[in-house]
């Protein structure tokens, strides 16, 4: 590590290693160190010349560096509860279980420095990484979700505030549903199951139950996918009867849409539309949810999604309700768009005028294959053998 630089190199000291788990440059600790002696009454100064010469392990012309001096040993024993020989041995000369304390201990220490600026830059990563999945698909931003669930998961198991251990639940909770989905529309339903069963398990910790309603209903898009529509259906009415009036009405009509599309899936026509009906009703007029799950769902969406049961029912309606929701929808929703698409193509088949299925079906194969939607793709060419 050099000063203003993280490190780029296998750390030679435990001393760097430790400086770098703390996500510091040599600057920011030595002003940190310095901050620290003040309050501590430590009579140590340590420059940013001296901390390169220590993590190094080397002095002029590379020869070993000694001890320090007792007050700088002293103040970075403190701060690290660590003594000075382990600080300035290398860090393959420490014992398997050392190495083991050493790291538990630092992850205990990260967790501990969450606040409220950390769970926002966070919540932050996550909004933009939904920001580039719905527009440029999850075969982009799949990886990065799965590795957030892991920093994340980390974090969470070992945070002993439960305040932001309840946080960082709720976030993973998010987490996993995305990646869900994304697994879904890349073509894994074996991942996404796994996805959102973990995704269930985290919602557990949170105190709204929100989380734990939304991360569950995304099973019923699996089992939709699986041919099981049955259990879609039954799971959907359950996961509403159970936590109706708990949740807020953005939720409640979230889970009365997707309850509507598993019986459009299970052919219950009249069902599927009152299930709509309702879902509009319950629709509020502020649609962001700033305390509970993500919700991608406004007046357009219902729209879509509502396009998207019509269709599957066979009802003529379908190609306006599309259109119309084709027409308002926002261009960086990508994939909202590719189903809307095959939904529209699927419209007009019923309505056997085929040049304009088929002009849509190859709006939506370049979509598709734009961003890698598997399950779009599988859609598509359903369609194409059934115009043959």
């Amino acid at each position: 590590m050099m000063a203003g630089k993280m490190l780029t190199h296998p750390p030679r000291t435990v001393l760097e290693l430790r400086i770098w788990e703390r996500r510091e440059t040599l600057e920011q600790f030595a002003t940190f160190a310095a901050r620290f002696a003040k309050e501590h009454n430590e009579p140590a100064t340590l420059s940013v010349r001296h901390l390169k010469r220590l993590v190094s392990g080397r002095g002029e012309g590379g020869k070993p560096i000694g001890r320090p001096q007792r007050a700088t040993a002293r103040l970075l024993e403190r701060i690290f509860g660590t003594s000075i020989d382990e600080l300035l041995s290398a860090p393959n000369d420490l014992p398997t279980d050392d190495r083991s304390e050493r790291e538990l201990r630092a992850i205990l220490r990260a967790s501990a420095r969450i606040d409220g600026t950390v769970l926002k830059l966070l919540h932050d990563q996550l909004n933009a990484t939904r920001r580039i999945d719905r527009q440029l698909g999850a075969i982009v931003a799949h990886e990065e979700v799965t590795t957030k669930i892991k920093q994340v998961t980390r974090l969470m198991g070992h945070s002993l505030t439960p305040a932001n251990r309840e946080a960082l639940a709720a976030l993973l909770a998010e987490l996993h549903t995305l990646a869900g989905w994304q697994a879904l529309d890349l073509g894994n339903v074996a991942q996404s199951w796994e996805q959102y069963e973990h995704g269930k398990t985290a919602a557990k910790e949170p105190t709204n139950p929100a989380f734990g309603a939304h991360t569950a209903a995304g099973h019923a898009f699996v089992l939709i996918d699986l041919g099981d529509t049955a259990a879609a259906v039954e799971l959907l009415a359950t996961t509403r009867k159970r936590v109706d009036r708990k949740v807020d009405r953005l939720l409640r009509a979230w889970l009365a849409a997707a309850h509507g599309e598993t019986l459009a899936a299970d052919g219950q026509r009249s069902a599927s539309l009152r299930t709509f009906d309702q879902a509009a009703v319950l629709l509020p007029d502020e649609t962001s949810n700033v305390d509970g799950p993500y919700l991608a769902l406004d007046s357009v969406h219902l729209a879509r999604w509502r396009g998207h049961a019509l269709a599957r029912v066979g009802e003529s309606e379908a190609v306006d309700v599309l259109s119309s929701a084709l027409d308002r929808l926002d261009p960086t929703f990508t994939r909202a768009e590719t189903a809307l698409q095959v939904d529209l193509a699927t419209a007009f088949m019923k309505l056997d005028e085929r040049e304009q299925a088929r002009a849509h079906l190859a709006r939506a194969q370049t979509l598709a294959a734009d961003i890698g939607s598997a399950r779009q793709q599988r859609r598509i060419r359903q369609l194409r053998a059934s115009m043959r």
